[in-house]
């Protein structure tokens, strides 16, 4: 299992700004991340379809952090 952070931004005149990130800590792969990070993201800001809040979701792996 990998981990995965997603950024969230919403352009404006072009240029991307970060509303958020989600952090998914356990993902078969990066659709199965973006996809908690989206129902997360959506939950955390009370909307139904995380489009509502951002314009794009950006996912990157990263390392798990040292315990």
């Amino acid at each position: 299992m990998s981990h995965y952070r997603v950024l969230f931004a919403k352009q404006i005149l072009g240029v991307p700004f970060t509303i958020g990130a989600v952090e998914i800590t356990r993902a078969r792969d990066s659709e199965r991340a973006l996809r908690a990070a989206t129902l997360r993201f959506a939950r955390q800001h009370g909307v139904e379809d995380w489009r509502e809040r951002a314009d794009r979701a950006d996912v990157t792996e990263t390392e798990p952090a040292a315990a």
